[in-house]
Formats: structure tokens, C-alpha cells, sequence
């Protein structure tokens, strides 16, 4: 984070207009004690990834109950911003030690919650925000560790609803719903939609957890979307790994095998 004496670059996310507005003015309090600057704010998940990427950040203020995306997800996704490269004139950001950016939950949940973030020593604001509490808060995340993913994934009470891909530099949120298939190959995984493929760095075992309603495993390095399954074919008659049963997806032309401990799936799906 910023080093003393160095204002702490703060960005608000909450879907709530007069929720941002009560940090602001609480922020602008706080900067009496504590040198800050609010660097943005986003009402959803999508515009604080693009502006975030813009805009670098010591701490995002983070709202948990938004719609389309919560702020859970959006932590997980927050962790492959790029960290950023840009000159010494333009201040604080040269000075970031850790990467990405520490993360303050603001939320109104209810006790059961907020021990599971206590849990974790993951810091959290309770609604109505407090100032003292929020300084506190800012001080705190001067030295803080960004959240481990698998922590993040314990708390959010459901799978993602979007894949975060690290491409030139950006970030781009995929629907999972968009998603045909995730096939590992060497240490990617092939995300691949109707449209074209994405390259992601997760694990195809912590993929097959979370999504475990959505996809099913067809190979030791694939699994597809079970609602894509249009039908299955006959491979060839050869006594490679390839031949007996492939499957078909909607919206794709090439046929993905099956291999023979997954063979079960053919009369699970026919």
C-alpha cells in the first residue's frame, strides 16, 4: 500500500447513489487524520473493473449486496487486475507494495456473516458507517494482504456467475452461462463460448467444484456444459483414447471425446 505520508488512493463500489455519496463525505472527514484521496467510484461490478483499471487504487470501499454481481465476486475478480505501470509523476502508485488493491466490505449482513469474516480477519464495515470505525478500517488496509481466492470462494454462498480473463492488459468478465466447455491444456485452461476461445489461469479441479451443477467431466482434462449436450457420436473403431463415444455442444462444430471412465455419461444424457 502507500507508504507514510503518501495519500491512500481510495475507490468507492456501491449500487446506491446516496450509500457513495455518505463515503464520500465520511472520506473527506477522515482526511483530517489520515492524508486520502477518493480516485473513483463504480455502481456495479463491470464499471469498477474498467475504471479500476484506469485508475489505480490503494483500497476499494466494496459493497456486498449489489445486483448482477456482489461484491464477493467482485473481490475475486479484483485480484487479477494487472498492477500498474506509470511514472513518478503520477504519484502513489509507484509506491504499491502489494497488489491488488486491499478490500473493505461494506455490508449489511447479519451476525452468522460477519463471524465468517472475522473468521478470516477479513475487514468489514457495518451499515450505518461509522467514521471512526471507517478510519480505523483505512488504517488497517495501509498494511494489508490482499485476500487469498480460496478464502474469497469459502465466503461467496455461490459459484461466480462470471469468469475473470486477463487479456492485453484488461480484464474481461465471461458468463458463465456463456461457457460451452473449460479444457486444460498445459497450465491454461481453454475457456470456450459460441463465439471464441479465452485463455484462463485456474485450476480445472477448483473449476469443476464450483461449477459442479453447471458442468459436467467428460475427459481427465475437459469438462462441458451440460445443457449445451446436443447428443453423442461414435468415434472411430481404433483402440486409441479417442475412439468409442465424443459428444456434441450446441453451437460448436467439432466433437470433444469422451474417455472411457466417463463413458457413463452417454446414458446419463441420452
Amino acid at each position: 500500500m502507500s507508504e507514510a505520508g503518501q495519500a491512500l488512493r481510495v475507490f468507492i463500489v456501491d449500487d446506491e447513489p446516496p450509500a457513495r455519496n455518505r463515503l464520500r463525505d465520511l472520506l473527506n472527514d477522515c482526511n483530517e487524520q489520515l492524508a486520502l484521496e477518493v480516485v473513483g467510484e463504480a455502481g456495479n461490478g463491470q464499471e469498477a473493473l474498467d475504471k479500476l483499471m484506469e485508475t489505480p487504487a490503494d483500497v476499494v470501499l466494496l459493497d456486498i449486496r449489489m445486483p448482477q454481481m456482489d461484491g464477493i465476486e467482485l473481490a475475486q475478480h479484483l485480484q487479477k487486475l494487472p498492477k500498474p505501470v506509470l511514472s513518478k509523476a503520477e504519484g502513489t502508485a509507484q509506491s504499491m507494495t502489494n497488489w491488488p488493491p486491499a478490500v473493505i466490505f461494506t455490508t449489511a449482513y447479519d451476525d452468522s456473516a460477519i463471524k465468517a469474516f472475522e473468521l478470516h480477519a477479513i475487514d468489514y464495515l457495518l451499515k450505518p458507517i461509522r467514521l471512526a470505525r471507517l478510519s480505523e478500517a483505512l488504517n488497517r488496509a495501509r498494511a494489508a494482504v490482499s485476500v487469498e481466492a480460496q478464502i474469497l470462494r469459502e465466503l461467496l454462498p455461490e459459484s461466480r456467475r462470471n469468469l475473470s480473463i486477463h487479456e492485453r492488459g484488461r480484464i474481461m468478465l465471461v458468463p458463465i452461462e456463456q461457457v460451452l466447455y473449460l479444457r486444460a491444456e498445459m497450465k491454461y485452461i481453454t475457456v470456450r463460448t459460441a463465439e471464441r476461445e479465452y485463455l484462463l489461469e485456474e485450476s480445472l479441479t477448483d473449476l469443476e467444484k464450483e461449477f459442479a451443477a453447471r458442468f459436467v467431466r467428460i475427459h481427465r482434462n475437459c469438462l462441458v456444459a451440460k445443457e449445451a449436450i446436443s447428443g453423442f457420436e461414435r468415434g472411430g473403431e481404433d483402440s486409441s483414447e479417442s475412439a468409442g463415444w465424443m459428444v456434441k455442444l450446441q453451437g460448436l462444430d467439432e466433437l470433444l471425446a469422451i474417455s472411457r471412465r466417463q463413458q457413463h455419461i452417454v446414458k446419463e444424457f441420452s
